[in-house]
This record gives structure tokens, sequence and C-alpha cells, in this order.
């Protein structure tokens, strides 16, 4: 909240593939404030080199991919963006156990990918997640979003599940270093 109790008048800027390659080194500003404790541990798959690696694989591929960066009196402050899975993804190599028979199934327009949301320290707690996430994912043609969320990260587990998502399994990525992570699913339309 700022000092009058008003949620930040918050600007989004759209971005496709191309467009989020030449904002890269905002997108990296981003990851290195919101993520700084993740980094500081010393965990190799949080480290800025690994993560602008995914970043430059997700952006190189005409996949579908969208990013919405939020901006407050001109300066970043947070970022999300996915993809729509095609029916030839890896997104679901390394699903322990497929929920029901044909979860997995894809065809370009069943479920959208939410791969990545987060919010310089600074504007955390002041809903700008929530408006990053309403931002990408309002309007999609999709029946379904999915996203992964290690189980131990609380905080974006309860806000997650507060915005609708459920635990429907768990999934190891094939990055190298990934961990263990529980795989939400939303069904899409966002509820008006």
């Amino acid at each position: 909240m700022t000092r009058h109790g008003k949620t930040p008048e918050l600007e989004f800027r759209r971005h496709d593939a191309v467009q989020a390659r030449a904002v890269r080194a905002t997108v990296e500003e981003i990851y290195r404030d919101a993520y700084a404790d993740a980094i500081a541990s010393g965990d190799p798959f949080d480290s800025p080199e690994h993560f602008m690696t995914r970043f430059d694989a997700y952006t190189d591929s005409d996949r579908g991919f969208e990013m919405v960066v939020a901006y407050l009196d001109g300066e970043p402050v947070g970022q999300t963006w996915g993809w729509p899975l095609a029916p030839d993804t890896a997104w679901w190599r390394g699903l322990v156990e497929e929920p029901e028979p044909g979860f997995a199934e894809e065809d370009g327009t069943r479920t959208f990918a939410l791969s990545e949301i987060m919010v310089r320290r600074q504007w955390t707690g002041q809903g700008t997640a929530h408006a990053l996430h309403n931002a990408l994912l309002t309007g999609r043609h999709e029946t379904r979003a999915t996203l992964l969320v290690e189980a131990d990260n609380h905080t974006a587990y309860r806000a997650y599940t507060a915005w609708g998502w459920r635990r429907v399994g768990q999934l190891r990525p094939s990055w190298p270093d990934a961990p263990l992570f529980d795989v939400l699913l939303l069904l899409l339309p966002l509820p008006l």
C-alpha cells in the first residue's frame, strides 16, 4: 500500500519473445532483486546465469511467448511470462504421475504455462503479483493454466491457492539442478 492506503497505479507493458529479448537487462534486474535471497543461497539453479539461460531458451522459439512487465512511475517493479503448450511440448516431461489419463496431452490451445512471476522486494505485499498474474491470464483462450512451485515456497503457495490454483501433481524439469516442483492448475477464463 502507498502512504494513502491505495494500491499503486501500475502500468503494464506486454512483450512477445522478440520484444522480451530487447528488454533482457530489465528482466535480469527484476530477477536479481526479487530472488536475492535464493541467489545468495548458492543453489546453482537460482543463479542469475542459469536463470538468464532459461529466459533465453523461453524466448528463442515461436511458441506464443508473452511477458508482462509492471512499472510504477517508470520503474520496473515486477514481471510474469508464459506461453501456450504445443502438442510437442517438453513441459510435462518429468511429471511424477499423470493425475488422470490424457492430462499431459496438448494441442496448442489447451494449456497456458505460467512460467515465471516475480516482484521486486520493495513492492511485495502490495498486490503487484496478483495484478501481474491477472494481466497475463485475462483474455487467454486456453481452457486451463499450469505453473510449477516449490512445495516449501509458502508465500507463493498461499498466494496461488488464494487465486484459485490447485495442486495436481509433481514434476522435475529437465533443466540442470532443477528441484522437484508441485504442479498447480487453474481453470480459465479467469472469473470476472
